[in-house]
């Protein structure tokens, strides 16, 4: 083939082109957005239903063979499924993550293996903060798609106390601010109602004309989901407690979680 075609065969490529055949039978399924490159990512992901996803979103956020890559070792289709029922898996899976409403945005737990944390070193939310800040660009694909920054440490006054948000965005699909506040511990009721207040502080003195009412996310290394539960019960704003995690997920782990809620 070589000699007839030229360079490009070699034996992995073959086994690509493959495949690509039995996978993309039907040609006009196949969007020219994508390179051959990335189908090479996407042909890596065995299950039919995940690799519709990444395609999908890959063409919709305009994601670069690298930003795919990623998405994929840190399982983002997974992640987003274990809030979804089965059509939800389903619709994921032909149309990509389509947002209308705040909680579209918010993913649980985040992934933030680019920070290259050791597990066992203690970091502070100072810390935490000026590292996401050194690598935002990866944050805001972790994030995922219409998240603006904004500011950092962004101060609130109120009878002569100052408060700092940790982090401030702006989403440009939800036409709304989006807070977020960094915990290296537990998430403490306390921090859901201090949110709450920057959540009201926002709405009454940040917003203006055409915004949507702002989305608060306190996002820890862990949390009771039963305490947030009863701290967020009775609470009119959009207010989202996630945990991050410094390391990759097991991905057997959520692939058996997807086809329970599949099969489910």
């Amino acid at each position: 083939m070589k000699s007839r075609f030229g360079k490009g065969f070699s034996k992995s490529n073959i086994y690509l082109m493959r495949q690509f055949y039995l996978k993309y039978q039907i040609f006009q399924s196949v969007t020219g957005k994508l390179t051959w490159t990335h189908y090479g990512e996407l042909l890596g992901v065995s299950d039919d239903i995940a690799r519709g996803f990444y395609e999908k979103q890959a063409v919709n956020d305009n994601w670069s063979v690298r930003e795919l890559k990623r998405q994929i070792s840190s399982s983002l289709f997974e992640r987003l499924v274990l809030s979804q029922d089965k059509s939800g898996v389903m619709k994921l899976s032909e149309k990509g993550l389509i947002i209308s409403e705040p909680k579209d945005i918010v993913k649980d737990p985040y992934i933030l293996e680019f920070l290259q944390i050791p597990e066992e070193y203690r970091m502070t939310e100072s810390k935490l903060e000026q590292k996401i800040i050194d690598n935002l660009q990866t944050f805001l694909l972790e994030l995922g798609k219409g998240f603006s920054f904004v500011s950092r440490q962004h101060r609130i006054t109120l009878d002569n106390d100052h408060y700092y948000v940790d982090l401030v965005f702006y989403h440009r699909i939800l036409k709304c601010f989006v807070l977020i506040d960094l915990k290296t511990k537990h998430v403490k009721h306390q921090d859901i109602g201090q949110m709450n207040m920057y959540l009201n502080y926002f709405r009454s003195e940040e917003n203006t004309e055409g915004d949507n009412p702002p989305i608060g996310i306190v996002l820890g290394a862990d949390k009771n989901d039963i305490l947030v539960e009863y701290a967020i019960g009775g609470i009119s704003n959009n207010i989202f407690v996630s945990k991050y995690q410094i390391y990759l997920p097991d991905r057997k782990i959520l692939e058996q979680k997807v086809k329970e809620i599949i099969t489910g």
